[in-house]
């Protein structure tokens, strides 16, 4: 069913019309319920927990895990498709289009240098030898690295790598820039690459964003400093305020962003003022719709199960003796007796683990970021949920452990990989050819998922006070910072992004120590006007409005999900409407047929029917 489903929605340019026909077909038969039966996705969450509650212990995990993956993003779409659809509906909804795609800019970084630890700072906090004058470094530290290697521009073949040459020669240029200004250093002569100089784009990768609520913030403080009193939600008013003033408010407007899920939250609080005066609300069945409406009662044990499955398959994990089997179908029946039967075992044990990891990080993923794009409350219930089943201490807990060796590891057997068995001879397996391996830099499946399990944690902590708390109490940032050591622009960006929600809460020694982290997050993380993240100057960082905070955020999911799901006759437990009026100015649909046989009924329910009128008299 895997390969079936992989397959079919595998799209190619030279398909036959027919092949899309029945390729949306499928689709369709999988998204919504067919027959009165539910979407397929439910009954592979289903297994999932019958799975981890031991009635179904020898349920296939590791399949069923990875065709769960991948019907959601066949029914629901990949990565790409949800940039499309949320380009789509920022047009419907009359938002401006968004400032860059996020994706392209990602793919166009560099990796920076891991930064420096305890032995490299005590040899750099050492005093200067008497006599010499201390001056300022000429060049990034990353430049002198690269120039300190044996022929740093040539490459296996020994041939001028140009884009690195041109990279490197780009830090030189603004270093060279900076010593035109500083009479006090003498020039250093630099090796010039043999390369044609190209064009590199000034400043940071990314357009900084404004919140409505950040410009609220700061002409709330301007007007209290200038005038002495304030105007609450008035952003327009500008009287008394000093020129300046008017300056930055502007460039904070020309910088606002508004997201999909702001529009989302201001016509929930409209609905909750006045809900019988907007209408009934037109919710459009989209295969998101309808899989968030079935796994919607259930969900709290759907998010634990997975839960519990990603703890088992855990590299740091220990095994204990109650936790839940996932070598159910992995481990033969007798345990080997060779050498090369045990290694083999071992790879394949290690493969099926991580294997499980990449599917539960990646359907996760995209369910947080398809529940986002159809309702923001639908995001949120999920991830509260996520929270409560200490999603972020087991994150953390699978990132404490050498992960440059989980990013490198080669747990798989290329000769025994699919399609290779299938199209080529096996060849003789010994010890030596296991070992041996391939050799990529990166495991890309545990990259993978390293990425989507720090994507997680980032939608679940952004915007969130009390669990950027959480990040400090478990002590997170020694343990992201290792991952820093992972030289991958995508996977750094991530972790960049989870140490600078928390810097504020680290204290000055902790950013003084580590002030090349902070240079990467300047570089690399997207900026918000009035952020004062390097300084720890947080107005909304009060440490009594954590629970509050979330309470909040509960009440409004709830009234979100009472409001659009549940409905009276959905619900047996439901109140009985007993006003006279409105039952009988109810709206019933009666079947086609009816007209045919209304005389039949009339004589038989109606008039056939003794009335007893003595009854209404009698006392009750």
């Amino acid at each position: 069913m895997y390969l079936m489903v992989e397959t079919i929605r595998t799209e190619k340019e030279i398909d036959p019309p027919d092949w899309k026909t029945s390729r949306d077909t499928f689709r369709a038969e999988l998204s919504f319920p067919v027959h009165s039966e539910e979407p397929f996705a439910l009954l592979l969450f289903t297994m999932v927990t019958k799975f981890c509650s031991g009635h179904a212990p020898h349920f296939p995990m590791k399949k069923v895990l990875l065709l769960l993956w991948k019907v959601l993003v066949f029914t629901l779409g990949g990565f790409e498709d949800l940039q499309a659809m949320k380009v789509r509906k920022r047009e419907e909804l009359g938002l401006p289009p968004l400032p860059e795609d996020s994706i392209q800019v990602m793919r166009s970084m560099r990796a920076a240098s891991p930064p420096t630890y305890t032995i490299e700072l005590v040899e750099q906090q050492q005093p200067p030898k008497r006599g010499h004058r201390s001056r300022r470094p000429l060049m990034k530290q990353d430049s002198l690295d690269i120039y300190n290697e044996r022929d740093p521009f040539k490459n296996d073949e020994g041939v001028a790598d140009e884009e690195e040459a041109d990279e490197i020669d780009n830090g030189i240029e603004g270093e060279l820039d900076l010593l035109e200004r500083d009479t006090v250093v003498q020039p250093v002569s630099v090796p010039r690459p043999p390369v044609e100089r190209v064009s590199f784009p000034k400043g940071l990768p990314w357009a900084p964003k404004v919140r409505q609520k950040d410009i609220e913030h700061f002409l709330e403080t301007s007007r209290n400093k200038f005038i002495g009193f304030t105007l609450g939600q008035d952003t327009d008013t500008l009287v008394g305020l000093p020129r300046p003033i008017h300056e930055s408010v502007k460039t904070l407007k020309q910088h606002k962003y508004v997201s999909i899920s702001d529009v989302q939250i201001k016509n929930e609080e409209e609905l909750e003022k006045c809900p019988l005066s907007l209408g009934e609300e037109d919710v459009q069945e989209t295969p998101c719709e309808i899989l968030y409406r079935v796994i919607l009662y259930n969900l709290p044990q759907y998010m634990i199960a997975l839960l519990k499955i990603l703890l088992a398959a855990a590299p740091t994990s220990k095994a204990k003796t109650d936790s839940i089997n996932i070598l159910a179908d992995v481990l033969p029946e007798e345990m080997p007796i060779t050498v090369l039967q045990s290694m083999k075992l071992g790879i394949d044990v290690n493969r099926h683990k991580e294997i499980i990891v990449k599917s539960i990080s990646a359907l996760l993923l995209l369910l947080l970021k398809h529940f986002k794009l159809n309702h923001v409350y639908q995001f949120e219930y999920v991830s509260q949920h996520l929270v409560f089943a200490n999603c972020i201490p087991l994150i953390l807990k699978f990132f404490n452990q050498n992960i440059m060796s989980y990013i490198t590891a080669k747990n798989s057997i290329s000769a025994l990989d699919c399609p290779s068995c299938t199209v080529h001879e096996v060849p003789e397996l010994n010890a030596e050819s296991l070992e041996t391996g391939e050799n990529n830099q990166f495991c890309w499946r545990n990259l993978f998922s390293c990425i989507n399990l720090l994507r997680i944690l980032n939608k679940l902590t952004k915007w969130k006070h009390s669990r950027t708390m959480m990040l400090v109490v478990f002590k997170s940032a020694p343990i992201l910072k290792r991952a820093l050591k992972v030289k991958q622009a995508m996977m750094q960006l991530y972790v960049l992004k989870l140490l600078k929600i928390q810097t504020k809460y680290l204290g000055r020694q902790w950013r003084k120590s580590n002030m090349k982290t902070m240079s990467a997050i300047y570089q690399k993380v997207r900026h918000r006007m009035n952020d004062d993240w390097a300084y720890g100057n947080d107005i909304d960082a009060r440490p009594w409005d954590f629970q509050a905070e979330e309470c909040t955020l509960r009440a409004n999911i709830e009234a979100f999900n009472s409001r659009r799901y549940d409905k009276p006759q959905a619900s047996e437990f439901a109140p009985v409407d007993n006003c006279l009026q409105s039952v009988l100015g109810q709206h019933l649909e009666l079947p086609e047929d009816f007209h045919y046989s209304y005389e039949i009924w009339l004589e038989r329910e109606v008039f056939s029917q003794p009335i007893r009128w003595e009854e209404l008299l009698r006392c009750q």
